[in-house]
Formats: C-alpha cells, structure tokens, sequence
C-alpha cells in the first residue's frame, strides 16, 4: 500500500501527489519526489517501474524479498536492500526495505515490518538545509536509521548475556544456561547476517568511486559505516563471550559429573568391603572358623561396621563424601 508520495524542492515540501503523476514531476528541474509504499503488490511496483524507469531485476528482488542485504547499481540509479529486525517475546523478527534512489526521486519498498520511516519523514523535513542535498541525503536518512536501530538489539544481546554470566556457577543451572546461550548466538547470527554485508558495502558509498547520487553526501554514508563497524565490533565480542560461556559450562558439567562420579565410587567401595566379608562368612562349609562362637555374629558386625566406618572417614577427608 501507498504510505507517503511528496515533492519536494530546495528543501520544502511542495506537495503530496498523485502516482500517476509522478513522471511528470521527475521532468521539473529542481524537484524531488519521494514515495514510501509497504507490503506492496506486484501491480504497484509495476507501476513504480513504470513511472520510475526502474531494472526489472531490482523489481524482482523487490518482490520476491529474502535478500540479502547489498547495494547495486543500475546505471544512474542505487538499488539498496537491508534488513529490518525488531524484537519480540525474545525472539528478533526479520523484514526487509528496498530502497530506490535515483538523481531525482527516493522509492522505498518496506516488507514484512511493523517498522515505519514517519520519524525518517519528519527529520529530513525540519532539516531543509539537509533536504537540500537531495536524494542521496534522503537515502542516507533511511539507512542511518534503519541501522541505528540495531543498537538496542545489541545490547539486549549484551543484557542477557551478562544475566547468564552471573547464573552460570549457579548448581543444577547447567542445561537452562546451555539453551539461553544458544538462543542468544541464534539471535547474534541473524543481527550479524543483516549487519556484515552492509559494512562491506557501505564503505563503496563513500571515497574513491562514488556513485552520482550519493556524492554530495559521503561523510553522512561515513557515519553509518562507523555504526555499522561498531556493531559488528560489538557483535564479535558477544560472540566470543558466548563461546567462552559455552565451552565454561560445558567444564562445570563435567566437573559437577566427576564428583557425582567420586560419591557413587565411594560409596561402591564401602559397600564392597561389607560384601566381600558377608560373602566370606556367608560360605556353607561345616568346618568353618567362628561358625558356633556365640560371639561370632556380633565380632562380624563390628568388623563390617568399622572398616566402613574407616572408609567413610577417609573418603570423607578426601572431599569424595
């Protein structure tokens, strides 16, 4: 559906126009045009090509959706895919924008996201100075913010990793400690998988070969690399601290197994030594020693008991028991 289609020039809003005149405005000199559609049919972004001029291979991959998340050019005009995450019930839900940004006009394409670019609208608006830059400010504008928004992203990672830092010594905490750091390096790999791409690609925005649209605004495509750096930076650490915690836990496991393993051999030896000598009198020969002393069954008793009690005590002092 059709959010906003405005012109505007030296920075002011002229007006919001009509789809089917779009074409004539991208004739006037000095004139911006900017449409935001979302979820939008295959009619619509028909008649977004047909209006813009656009590659039919942007369009496919506009369509279709699951990209992955790049900027390429189609002769005078930059075609950029990035990845809208946003959180829920801790899981991160991933959409997608396309963006098309020609010498005169900005199209974005917003996909399977609650997310909206109104703020992104505001800003550019109380900016026109900003404004004035033209197309590749506007562009600039929605990468900057989509980026920008996955700083919480992050340090929601960052928060619940610490939470399972300070649990993972707990005892018996072993296997919800494992699933939670697994969760958290599932929803790492999906901020990481939108975030690389863009760094490798965003730095062809500004320095060296610039393309056209965007060559008034290359220190602004700076600043969201130097975002993007940092996140990725931040996203290497989680990663590492996630794998430390995993191959920590992993040890307390094992340790927590070797000491269970300890009591059951203690206590198999205690039990062994009052099996041996059960077994021993338990012999039916008629001649045996002790057989028909009266004290015979107590002096059993006594030695069972005793050296179990001797073996208790040493295992005790070992820390087995």
């Amino acid at each position: 559906m059709l959010i906003n289609c405005a012109v505007y020039q030296e920075g002011q809003k002229l007006a919001d126009i009509p789809v089917q005149d779009i074409s004539n405005w991208l004739t006037k000199p000095g004139c911006l045009t900017w449409v935001a559609l979302r979820d939008a049919s295959l009619a619509e972004l028909k008649e977004m090509q047909e209006e813009f001029g656009l590659h039919p291979l942007a369009i496919e991959d506009a369509t279709h959706g699951h990209q992955r998340p790049k900027i390429e050019e189609y002769g005078d005009i930059v075609f950029v895919v990035m990845h809208l995450l946003e959180m829920h019930q801790d899981e991160i839900l991933v959409g997608e924008v396309a963006i098309f940004v020609g010498p005169n006009f900005v199209l974005s394409v917003r996909n399977g996201s609650k997310q909206d670019f109104l703020g992104v609208r505001e800003r550019c608006e109380r900016e026109p100075e900003l404004l004035k830059l033209g197309s590749g400010f506007v562009s600039y504008a929605l990468m900057d913010a989509v980026v920008d928004r996955y700083f919480p992203l992050v340090e929601a990672l960052e928060s619940d990793l610490e939470d399972v830092e300070a649990q993972i010594f707990e005892r018996g905490s072993a296997r919800w400690n494992i699933e939670r750091l697994y969760a958290l390096k599932h929803r790492s790999s999906m901020l990481r998988h939108a975030v690389v791409p863009l760094l490798e690609v965003v730095g062809k925005l500004h320095g060296g070969r610039v393309p056209a649209v965007c060559m008034n605004s290359q220190e602004y495509f700076r600043d969201v690399h130097d975002h993007l750096a940092r996140i990725n930076g931040a996203l290497d650490t989680i990663r590492d601290t996630i794998a430390t915690a995993i191959q920590v836990n992993l040890s307390l496991v094992t340790i927590e197994e070797s000491e269970v393993t300890k009591r059951l051999a203690a206590w198999a030896a205690i039990f062994a030594v009052s099996t041996a000598l059960a077994g021993i009198w338990g012999m039916n020969f008629e001649f045996m020693p002790e057989l028909k002393w009266k004290y015979g069954y107590p002096m059993a008793l006594g030695v069972i008991g005793s050296i179990a009690g001797i073996l208790y005590w040493r295992f005790r002092r070992q820390g087995w028991l």
